[in-house]
C-alpha cells in the first residue's frame, strides 16, 4: 500500500482532534495516508481553501457543507461528507453583565428558564450575540432556542460572526453580549472573566450534528481509495479519543501551538464533560457534552443535513424547496462511510435516515454490522422533526 498525501483544513477547536490524533498517533499512516493539517482562524477561510484545491478535505461546520453545494453566497459547488466529526461541544457564554441581569446561578440553567430571563432583558434592550458563521449549527442552534423561547432573533436580538479565538476579544470589548462557539472558547472567555457559560448546546439538541468531514465530491470520487482509508483512520482515532486512559495525552497534543494553541486544562474540560460556568468556579459534570464515536456518532445521518436544511430555509426566509432539499440531503454521504468500513468492527447503521429527536431513552436498532443503540436525541421543545415531511416541519412554525 503506497502511502498518498491528503491536505484538510481545520479551526483550532477542540472537534478538530480526529484528524490531529489521527496524523500525530499514526492511525493515518496504518492507513497509508500522509495528513498535512493546514490550520486557519475563520471558517470562510477553510472553505475557500477546499474549494480552490489548497486542501483536499476539511473541519468543517455542517451547515456550510449544505450551503456551498447550494450556491448560498457564492457559486455552488458539489460537496460530500463521508463522516461526522463530532456532536454538540459547543455553549452559549454571556457577558458577566448579561449572566448577572439573567440571575445565573452556580448550574447549568434550565433551557426554557434561561431563556425566560433573557426575554426579559431583550425587552429592555438590544442584544447582540456573536456566532462562528452564518451557515453553522451555532447559529441555528442559537436561533432555534432563541424563537423557542420567545426571543425573536433578527428583531429583539441582532445575530453576527464572529471568530471563534476572537470570541472571548468580543466578549471583553462589549461588542457581543453573549457567543455561541466550540470549546475552547467558552471556557477561555471564562478562565479570562469576561464570560459565563449559560447554556451547553446538547440542551437545545441533544445529540446535536457540528463538525464533519466535507469535501468536494469530485475529489472524493477521484481519490475513493485514499478516502476511504481516511474515513478509516478518523474512526480508528475517534475510538481513541472516547477512551478515559487517553484524555489527559489528547488535550496536551490538542493544546499545542500548531494545532490550539490553548490551555490544556480547558481543552481537558471539554474532553471530559466538565464545564466550568464562572472564573474559579468547581467545574459542573454535563454527560456527552461533546460526543463521538458511541452509537455510531460519526455516521452521517441524511435526517441531520435535513434538519439543517430546514433551519437554513427558515433563517433564511425563503420557500421550502424539494429540489434544494435533495441536493442538501445529498450532501451527507452516507454509501462512503459504509464502503470504508464494511468488514470492520464499526457498527453500520441499516437505515440512511430517522427522526430526529424522538428518542428521550436508548433504543436498539437496526444495523448492516454491530449493534447499534441510539440514545436521547431530544430538542429542548420536545419537537420531533421528520425528514420526510421538512415542508410541514416549516408550517408548524410561526
Amino acid at each position: 500500500m503506497s502511502t498518498q498525501g491528503f491536505r484538510i483544513g481545520f479551526l483550532p477547536l477542540v472537534d478538530a482532534a480526529l484528524p490531529i490524533l489521527a496524523r500525530e498517533l499514526g492511525f493515518a499512516e496504518e492507513q497509508g495516508l500522509a495528513l498535512d493539517l493546514v490550520r486557519d482562524v475563520t471558517w470562510a477561510t477553510v472553505r475557500d481553501r477546499l474549494l480552490y484545491g489548497h486542501t483536499d478535505a476539511a473541519h468543517m461546520v455542517a451547515p456550510l457543507a449544505i450551503a456551498t453545494a447550494l450556491g448560498r453566497d457564492r457559486p455552488a459547488a458539489a460537496m460530500a461528507v463521508p463522516f461526522v466529526l463530532g456532536l454538540n461541544g459547543n455553549a452559549v457564554t454571556f457577558s458577566r453583565e448579561l449572566g448577572e441581569a439573567c440571575g445565573l446561578g452556580d448550574t447549568l440553567g434550565d433551557p426554557h428558564a434561561v431563556g425566560a430571563a433573557l426575554r426579559a432583558v431583550a425587552q429592555r434592550r438590544r442584544l447582540r450575540f456573536g456566532v462562528v458563521h452564518r451557515y453553522s449549527s451555532h447559529n441555528y442552534m442559537l436561533r432555534y432556542w432563541l424563537a423557542g423561547v420567545g426571543v425573536r432573533p433578527d428583531e429583539d436580538v441582532d445575530i453576527v460572526v464572529t471568530s471563534p479565538p476572537f470570541a472571548a476579544d468580543a466578549l471583553a470589548a462589549g461588542d457581543v453580549d453573549g457567543i455561541c462557539v466550540g470549546e475552547p472558547w467558552n471556557s477561555i472567555a471564562v478562565d479570562r472573566g469576561v464570560g459565563r457559560i449559560a447554556l451547553a448546546t446538547a440542551q437545545i439538541w441533544r445529540r446535536g450534528v457540528e463538525k464533519v468531514l466535507a469535501m468536494r465530491t469530485e475529489v472524493a470520487e477521484e481519490r475513493a481509495d485514499a478516502t476511504r482509508r481516511l474515513i478509516r483512520a478518523l474512526h480508528a482515532a475517534a475510538a481513541h479519543f472516547v477512551r478515559a486512559d487517553t484524555v489527559e495525552d489528547s488535550a496536551a497534543i490538542l493544546a499545542r501551538p500548531a494545532y490550539l494553541d490553548a490551555p490544556v486544562d480547558a481543552i481537558l474540560r471539554a474532553i471530559t464533560d466538565l464545564v466550568r460556568l464562572v472564573a474559579g468556579g468547581t467545574p459542573v459534570h454535563y454527560p456527552d457534552f461533546m460526543f463521538q464515536y458511541r452509537e455510531a456518532a460519526n455516521f452521517p445521518w441524511r435526517s441531520q443535513a435535513a434538519w439543517l436544511y430546514s433551519q437554513m430555509t427558515r433563517w433564511d426566509r425563503r420557500a421550502y424547496d424539494a429540489g434544494e432539499a435533495a441536493v442538501a440531503i445529498g450532501t451527507f454521504r452516507p454509501d462512503l462511510y459504509r464502503a470504508a468500513l464494511a468488514g470492520s468492527g464499526a457498527v453500520l447503521p441499516g437505515a440512511s435516515s430517522k427522526l430526529e429527536g424522538a428518542l428521550g431513552e436508548p433504543i436498539g436498532a437496526g444495523s448492516t454490522q454491530g449493534r447499534l443503540v441510539l440514545g436521547n436525541d431530544q430538542f429542548f421543545d420536545r419537537r420531533a422533526f421528520d425528514p420526510d415531511d421538512i415542508a410541514g416541519y416549516l408550517a408548524a412554525f410561526p
